[in-house]
C-alpha cells in the first residue's frame, strides 16, 4: 500500500507531462476529460492513504543522511487533504476559465505537474525530500507565473525564480545542520541530537532563521513579499494556485516543519529566534493589511491580503506550544478555501468583463449582473475578515488567545495585530462588495451593460467552495480538536 505514495506524486507528473509532449494531439475535450480524471484518481488514492495511513516508503537512498523517503503523519495530513479536496475544484474552474485564453496545454501541463510535486511535499518524510520536491515546484510554477510571455509576465517570473532561487539556498543551509546535528526525519519535537549540540546552540538558532527566511519567501514574509503580487498578471487559476492552494502553503508548511519537526519548539522557545520570527510575523500582518487597503487593482489587493494571513499561519507556529500549532493548522486550512474563493471571484470578473475591469472603482453595479459571483465574494469575505461563526473567526481567535498567553510583550503585539489586520481587512473587503451592490448615481454603469455570469462551472466551482466553507464553519470546534490530537503529536 506504500507504493501508493509514488503513485500519486508520479501520476500528475506523468499526466502533465503527456499533455506538453502530445499538446498538438490533444483536443480541448479530451484534454479536460483526461486532466479531469487524473485530478479526481490522485485526490482519492491521497484520501485513502491519509485514512490508511500506510508504513514509510523509502523510495530511493543516496548515502546514509540522504534518502527520498515518503511518509504521512499528522501534519503532512493536513496538508494533503487541503490538496486532495481544492485541486479537483481548481482544475473545474480553470477549464472554463482557461477556455477563453491562448496556451491552454501548456498551462494544464504545468499545472497538473505541479499537482504531483506538492504531493510530494505533503509526504515528505525528512528535510532532503521536502527541499527537493520544493525546488521542483519552483521550476513546475515558473512557467505558470511567465504564462501571458509578455514583458509583464517575464518580469514577474525573474521576480519568482530570483526570489525563490535566494531562498532555497538559505534553506539549504538547514540541511547541513541538521545532517550534522542531529537528522534530516522528521520528528515532533525536534531531530536533533541533545548530546551534539551542546556549546552550538547560538549558530543553530541563526541557521533556523535563516531557513525560517529562505522557506519564508514562498511565505512571502517581510521583507521577501514582492513577487508575490508582482506574480498577479498570471492567469487567475495560477493565482489560485500560488495564493491558497499550493506554493504559499508549501511555503508555510516547510516552515512548520522547520519549526515543530526539525529543530524543535523546546529548543526555540524563550530564545532570539522565537522573538525574531514572532516580531517579523507580526509586522507583516499590519504591514500586508494596511498595504492591501491602499491598493485599487483586485488581484494585487488580494494579494497583498494573502501575505497578512499568511504571518497569521507563521505568527501561530512562533508561539511555539501545541496551542500555537492547533491554531496555525487551522488558519491554513480556513484561509485556503475563503481565499481561493475571492480569487476565483476575481478571475470570474475579468474574464466576463474580457480584463477591463482589474480596478474595484471599475466593478460598480457588477453585483447585480454576476449574482452568483459576488455572493461568492461576500462569503469568503466574511469568512477572511473572521465574522463570527466563520471559521475564520474561530482561526483568528486561536492564534491570538495562543500569542497572549504567552504573558510577553511581543505576544500582545502579535494578538494586537491581528485585531488591527482584522478591522483593515474589513475596510478592503466590504469596498468591493458596497462598489458592486451599490453604486452611486453619478458613476457611468453603461461599460459593465453587457456584462453576465460566468458559465456553469466557474458556477459549480463557487457553489462546491461555498459548501466546503460552510462545512469548514459549522464543524469548526471538533476540526479543531482533531487539529489540537495532530499537534501533540497523538493523531
Amino acid at each position: 500500500m506504500n507504493h501508493f505514495y509514488l503513485l500519486c506524486v508520479l501520476l500528475p507528473i506523468v499526466t502533465g507531462a503527456a499533455v506538453l509532449i502530445f499538446r498538438n494531439r490533444f483536443h480541448r475535450r479530451s484534454r479536460e476529460m483526461l486532466v479531469m480524471a487524473m485530478s479526481g484518481l490522485t485526490s482519492l488514492v491521497t484520501l485513502a492513504l491519509v485514512y490508511l495511513r500506510p508504513e514509510p516508503l523509502t523510495a530511493l537512498r543516496l548515502s546514509e543522511h540522504l534518502n527520498l523517503s515518503f511518509h504521512l503523519d499528522g501534519l503532512g495530513v493536513v496538508f494533503a487533504v487541503i490538496l486532495a479536496v481544492l485541486w479537483p475544484i481548481a482544475d473545474l474552474y480553470s477549464a472554463e476559465y482557461m477556455s477563453h485564453e491562448h496556451g491552454e496545454n501548456r498551462f494544464f501541463g504545468f499545472f497538473t505537474m505541479t499537482y504531483g510535486v506538492v504531493l510530494g511535499i505533503a509526504f515528505a518524510a525528512n528535510a532532503f525530500t521536502l527541499y527537493l520536491f520544493y525546488e521542483l515546484m519552483t521550476l513546475c510554477t515558473l512557467p505558470l507565473v511567465m504564462h501571458e510571455m509578455d514583458p509583464q509576465g517575464r518580469a514577474a517570473g525573474k521576480m519568482y525564480l530570483l526570489y525563490s532561487m535566494s531562498g532555497a539556498a538559505f534553506a539549504f543551509i538547514s540541511l547541513v545542520f541538521l545532517s550534522h546535528y542531529g537528522t534530516l526525519d522528521f520528528v515532533l519535537g525536534g531531530s536533533l541530537d541533545p548530546a551534539l549540540i551542546l556549546g552550538a546552540e547560538t549558530t543553530l538558532r541563526v541557521v533556523f532563521l535563516l531557513a525560517f527566511f529562505g522557506y519564508g519567501v514562498k511565505a512571502a514574509v517581510f521583507p521577501f513579499y514582492a513577487w508575490l503580487p508582482a506574480a498577479g498578471v498570471a492567469p487567475t487559476p495560477v493565482s489560485a494556485l500560488l495564493h491558497a492552494v499550493a506554493v504559499v502553503n508549501s511555503g508555510v508548511f516547510a516552515v512548520l516543519r522547520l519549526t515543530y519537526y526539525s529543530f524543535g519548539a523546546p529548543f526555540l522557545a524563550g530564545s532570539f529566534a522565537q522573538w525574531v520570527m514572532m516580531g517579523v510575523c507580526s509586522f507583516t500582518i499590519v504591514f500586508g493589511s494596511a498595504y492591501a487597503w491602499r491598493l485599487q487593482h483586485l488581484k494585487r489587493r488580494l494579494a497583498l491580503s494573502t501575505v497578512s494571513n499568511l504571518s497569521y499561519i507563521l505568527l501561530g507556529a512562533s508561539v511555539m506550544t501545541t496551542g500555537g500549532l492547533t491554531a496555525a493548522l487551522m488558519h491554513m486550512a480556513a484561509h485556503s478555501v475563503f481565499k481561493i474563493i475571492l480569487f476565483f471571484c476575481a478571475g470570474a470578473i475579468l474574464c466576463q468583463t474580457h480584463h477591463k475591469d482589474e480596478y474595484v472603482f471599475q466593478l460598480s453595479g457588477l453585483g447585480y449582473k454576476m449574482p452568483v459571483t459576488f455572493a461568492a465574494f461576500a462569503f469568503a469575505s466574511l469568512g477572511l475578515i473572521g465574522v463570527p461563526p466563520f471559521a475564520g473567526f474561530f482561526s483568528k481567535w486561536m492564534i491570538a488567545t495562543s500569542a497572549a498567553g504567552l504573558g510577553s510583550t511581543l505576544g500582545y503585539i502579535g494578538a494586537f495585530s491581528l485585531i488591527l489586520s482584522a478591522f483593515l481587512t474589513g475596510l478592503y473587503q466590504v469596498e468591493v462588495l458596497i462598489r458592486g451592490w451599490f453604486p452611486s448615481q453619478k458613476e457611468n454603469l453603461t461599460h459593465n451593460a453587457k456584462v453576465k455570469e460566468a458559465g456553469w462551472r466557474m458556477k459549480l466551482s463557487f457553489v462546491l467552495l461555498m459548501a466546503l466553507g460552510t462545512l469548514l464553519s459549522v464543524f469548526s470546534a471538533p476540526l479543531a480538536h482533531i487539529l489540537s490530537l495532530i499537534a501533540q503529536g497523538t493523531l
